[in-house]
């Protein structure tokens, strides 16, 4: 890909609207904007400030395209750290078109996925996990996940990574000069300094590779299963918790015989509703595959909500049924929170649920009581689900890993951190442990973008939307 060329998109989602951006980055960007533009004034944008705003027409030889305004940032004060043209005209797709085609027969040429951020990364404007946050924070549609990419995008995660690095750059160099002396037998790095510096690495290390557990569902919502037998209110529930009748409610048992998702932001932290098929005995093939799949969202969802018939219960007096069904997901799924909500508990009078909740706690069940169907204690439901995120590390503004790359870069970082420690207590001789000592730094370097290659940079910015 070509790097010194100019290159041109479309900066605002393609359809119709009040306006649209066209954005012209290179070193040839003002040069080919003034060959269309006209000011109403009659100034060339060759002689003017950057960060400034003209008002004129894009011309086409003689045929006025649109009246426009165009923005002029001069490199390296820019996006790109190039000369940068961006045009704001009318949002008509026809026009944008227009506009578009003219620049490119003036010797533009089409910018590729995520090529403006990519040159900004070039440039030195952007490392490449700032890079990488600017699409997250594109993609962001909770207060949580925007503030996480936020956090990257002004440099908190590369600046405590950039920090590591330098420091044990600095004992490897020291290292690697005792290899210069390996005959006189010195010592120039103090090994109880390198000693402290390693453990405090790998302090850091494993901390964000922890944080990667909560980041990586805050970005992508966090999967919650409602699961229970038939006719129980599992889609009842999940209407109302979207407020809305997403999923088909009948009295007829087995409504649900696929899973059915939707995303609801509690608190700004992004959930992701599953209803599922009610799990019975079946000879229904359908159902039965429908019941498959919802143990297969149980095991992909970060809480369960098992979901129960309050007033059945009470009627039928099959508490002993439930504490097996529902000891059966627990033993399944030990790792996962696994919440008892019973429902239609407005079906009961008060001495009834009494009655009833005190015959749960005997089996150490401290249930959630709710009617879906009457949206009582869906509110408390919410607030309990808030509590199994651990927001903490948000609201303190500490660093959250997010990325999917970046985590298997710190996870294989610490595994070389800690050769390096054990080669140290080992008394492992100097030229041993700078090949460990390197190859932690090539993992530092790969998240911020000191390390890379063409293929890398490929699979990042392919993911990019075009004009950014």
């Amino acid at each position: 890909m070509l790097h010194h060329d100019t290159i041109v998109a479309l900066a605002t989602p393609s359809g119709a609207g009040a306006i649209a951006i066209i954005r012209i980055s290179g070193p040839d960007s003002i040069v080919i904007a003034q060959e269309v533009f006209r000011s109403v004034r009659g100034k060339n944008l060759l002689q003017q400030k950057s960060h400034t705003l003209h008002l004129g027409h894009i011309i086409d030889d003689a045929k006025t395209l649109d009246e426009v305004l165009v923005s002029i940032f001069k490199g390296p004060n820019s996006y790109t750290g190039e000369n940068t043209i961006e045009i704001s005209c009318h949002g008509s797709t026809f026009i944008q078109q227009q506009i578009i085609q003219l620049l490119l027969r003036k010797g533009c040429r089409m910018a590729t996925a995520g090529e403006f951020t990519l040159r900004a990364f070039l440039n030195g404007k952007l490392d490449l996990s700032q890079a990488e946050a600017v699409a997250d924070l594109i993609a962001s549609d909770n207060e949580a996940s925007h503030q996480i990419a936020m956090q990257q995008m002004r440099g908190g995660f590369s600046n405590e990574i950039a920090q590591l690095r330098n420091e044990l750059l600095n004992f490897a160099s020291l290292i690697e000069l005792e290899l210069d002396f390996a005959e006189e037998d010195v010592e120039f790095a103090d090994r109880t300094q390198f000693n402290a510096l390693l453990e405090r690495i790998e302090l850091v290390l494993k901390r964000l590779i922890d944080s990667f557990a909560i980041g990586n569902v805050i970005k992508n919502g966090i999967p919650i299963a409602i699961v229970g037998e038939p006719n129980v209110g599992k889609s009842t529930l999940l209407n109302a918790l979207l407020n809305e009748e997403r999923a088909i409610v009948s009295e007829i048992a087995g409504t649900t015989r696929d899973t059915i998702e939707d995303e609801l932001v509690i608190g700004g932290i992004g959930f992701r509703f599953i209803d599922t098929a009610g799990i019975r005995e079946t000879k229904d093939v359908v159902e039965s595959i429908g019941i498959q799949r919802t143990f297969e969202k149980i095991e992909q969802a970060q809480v369960v909500l098992f979901l129960v018939d309050g007033y059945r219960l009470y009627v039928e007096g099959s508490i002993d049924s439930l504490v097996l069904e529902f000891g059966k997901i627990r033993n399944q799924f030990p790792l996962k929170p696994l919440v008892l909500v019973l429902n239609k508990i407005d079906q009961l009078n008060d001495e009834q649920s009494k009655s009833l909740l005190a015959q749960l706690t005997t089996y150490n069940l401290q249930p959630t009581t709710l009617s879906a169907k009457n949206k009582i204690g869906i509110e408390d439901l919410k607030n309990q689900l808030l509590s199994f995120v651990n927001t903490g590390a948000l609201r303190n503004n500490e660093t959250i890993v997010t990325n999917t790359r970046h985590y298997d870069s710190l996870l294989k970082a610490l595994e070389e951190i800690q050769k390096v420690k054990f080669g140290l207590q080992s008394n492992l001789s100097s030229d041993l442990m700078a090949i460990d000592i390197k190859e932690a730094l090539y993992h530092f370097g790969m998240i911020t973008g000191q390390v890379t290659n063409d293929e890398l940079l490929g699979n990042i910015f392919a993911n990019f939307c075009i004009g950014k």
